[in-house]
């Protein structure tokens, strides 16, 4: 699936994505994925339907769901460089993600964020129902 607009490209080929670039803004850029290595960036892309904005031929913009195709789907690692970001590209990946024929018909779609509830909101997603059926474990600065 791929999308042409405003000389902007949104795509789901793997094989476009620069995941050095990836690894450098998770890495260095994002409050996520501090000091994540390399290894674990790739192996995350292999494993996810990923994808991606670039600018010519420069990627700018990345998004990964972890899912089954059948039931869930996590949104994760979701970025936009700085110099990029308010120009709508976030909200124009959301809406072709949303509607990949790989994420059609799940029971749920999640995502964690700390600052762009605002953007999820207008996509449909809200605060947990329930979130004391929830569970997890948190291993913090696991990259240090």
């Amino acid at each position: 699936m791929e999308i042409e607009e405003n000389g902007f490209i949104f795509s789901d080929d793997k094989r476009l994505l620069d995941v050095a670039a990836i690894h450098h803004y998770l890495s260095n850029d994002s409050y996520w994925a501090k000091g994540i290595p390399p290894e674990v960036v790739k192996r995350s892309v292999e494993n996810s339907l990923c994808f991606g904005i670039y600018k010519e031929t420069k990627q700018i913009g990345f998004a990964r769901w972890i899912t089954d195709k059948a039931t869930f789907g996590y949104l994760a690692d979701v970025y936009v460089l700085e110099p990029y970001r308010g120009l709508g590209l976030s909200k124009k990946l959301m809406s072709l993600m949303l509607f990949h024929p790989d994420l059609q018909g799940l029971r749920r779609y999640m995502l964690g964020t700390l600052d762009a509830h605002g953007l999820y909101a207008q996509f449909g997603f809200k605060a947990i129902e329930n979130p004391e059926r929830l569970m997890g474990i948190a291993v913090p600065n696991i990259y240090k």
